[in-house]
C-alpha cells in the first residue's frame, strides 16, 4: 500500500476534470483502510472517498487525500426457496454486479442496469431507475467510522433513505467508510415494467416471456440512447433532481403550460422531470465553451474535452436560474460538487 503525492484525477471521474490530488492510495481492504486512517498524513487531511466517480464534479485540485475504493468480493450469505442474500465488496463495479445477479437467477436490480458509479455509493445515494430505488432490495451494510476506526452495521431503518438521499448524505456526511452491502434478492422471476418506455422497448422486441433478464436489456437500451458514454464524452448522468411541487404550484404552472410533463405524488404533490424543464428554457443540446448539455438529453451537462469544474458550475448556475424564472422552481443538484 502506497500514499501517492499530486496525481491526476482525470482518469478517475466520469466528467473527465483534470484536477490533482495533494494524496492518493487504493484501499484493497478494511485493514488497508484503518491503516490509512491511521497515517498521520491522510487522518489530518480533508479526505475524499471514491468509488467509480460518476456522481462527483470536481472544482478543483483536491488538497487532500483520496482513497480509492477497490475493495473487490461477493459472497452468498444465506438463501432460502426464495430469497437469497448476497455481500458486496463497496469497490466493485455496480452494474457488473446487477449482470452477476441476474446471471445467477438473483432478482431485483434489473431495472437498476447501467447505473455507473460502484456498489458502495449505491446506498448513499439511494440510486434509483425505472420504478425502483435501492432502499428496495437494500438488506445492510457494513462500515468504518473514520474517526474511531470502529466497523459499525447499518440496517435500512438506520439509513434513512429517501428520493436520491440517505442519511450518509446528511447526518453523517464524510464520517463513515463503506467497506460492503448487502442485498436481499428474489429468486422469483417477477418482473417491474411499471415504466411506460420499458413497456414500449419490450413491446418491440417481441418477446413471448418477459424475463428479467430482458428488463435488464430493455433498460440498458433506453440508458444508452438517452444518456452519453462517459469513455466518449464526460459526464457525471443526471446533473439534477427531478424537482417535486406542491398542488397549488402544479394547477398554476398547467394553466400557463398545457403541455407541462408531470407524475403524480402521494400527499397531492407531483414530480416533474428536470430535463424537460431544461429542455423547455431552450439549453438541450447547447454547447457553452468548453461544456454544455446533451444533444438527447438536456438533463445531462457534459464536458467536450478541457472543460473545468469551475466552466460546468456556471453553466448549471445559469440553467438552474432560467428555469427558477421560468416555472418558480428551483432545481437541485444530484451531483456532488467537491
Amino acid at each position: 500500500m502506497t500514499i501517492q503525492e499530486n496525481i491526476s484525477l482525470k482518469p478517475y471521474n466520469t466528467f473527465g476534470i483534470n484536477a490533482l490530488a495533494k494524496y492518493f492510495a487504493v484501499v484493497k481492504n478494511e485493514d488497508d483502510l484503518k491503516v490509512l486512517l491511521s497515517d498521520k498524513v491522510i487522518s489530518t487531511r480533508k479526505q475524499l472517498i471514491l468509488g467509480g466517480g460518476s456522481n462527483i464534479l470536481l472544482k478543483g485540485d483536491f488538497d487532500g487525500a483520496v482513497l480509492k475504493n477497490e475493495i473487490f468480493s461477493k459472497e452468498t450469505v444465506s438463501e432460502t426457496e426464495d430469497e437469497v442474500l448476497v455481500k458486496v465488496g463497496a469497490g466493485e463495479n455496480w452494474h457488473q454486479f446487477v449482470l452477476w445477479s441476474l446471471e445467477r437467477g438473483y432478482y431485483g436490480l434489473e431495472n437498476l442496469s447501467l447505473i455507473p458509479g460502484t456498489v458502495g455509493a449505491s446506498p448513499i445515494q439511494n440510486i434509483g431507475a425505472y420504478g425502483v430505488e435501492l432502499k428496495d432490495v437494500f438488506e445492510s451494510l457494513e462500515a468504518i467510522d473514520i474517526e474511531g476506526l470502529k466497523k459499525e452495521v447499518f440496517l435500512k431503518k438506520d439509513c434513512g433513505f429517501g428520493y436520491r438521499n440517505s442519511i450518509f448524505k446528511k447526518k453523517y456526511k464524510n464520517q463513515f467508510y463503506i467497506t460492503s452491502v448487502t442485498f436481499r434478492l428474489s429468486k422469483k422471476d417477477i418482473v417491474n415494467v411499471s415504466y411506460g418506455a420499458i413497456q414500449k422497448v419490450l413491446t418491440e422486441m417481441q418477446l413471448k416471456q418477459i424475463t428479467p433478464k430482458a428488463v435488464s436489456n430493455a433498460v440498458i437500451q433506453i440508458r444508452s440512447l438517452k444518456l452519453p458514454n462517459p469513455a466518449i464524452i464526460g459526464n457525471a448522468g443526471s446533473f439534477f433532481k427531478n424537482p417535486e411541487i406542491n398542488q397549488s404550484l402544479f394547477l398554476n404552472l398547467q394553466t400557463k403550460f398545457p403541455n407541462l410533463v408531470y407524475y403524480p405524488l402521494a400527499n397531492n404533490c407531483f414530480k416533474i422531470p428536470a430535463g424537460w424543464l431544461i429542455e423547455q428554457c431552450g439549453w438541450k443540446g447547447k454547447i457553452v465553451g468548453n461544456t454544455g448539455t446533451y444533444k438527447n438529453q438536456a438533463l445531462v451537462i457534459v464536458n467536450h474535452g478541457n472543460a473545468t469544474g469551475e466552466e460546468v458550475i456556471h453553466l448549471t448556475e445559469k440553467i438552474e436560474q432560467s428555469v427558477f424564472d421560468k416555472f418558480d422552481i428551483q432545481l437541485s443538484r444530484e451531483v456532488n460538487i467537491i
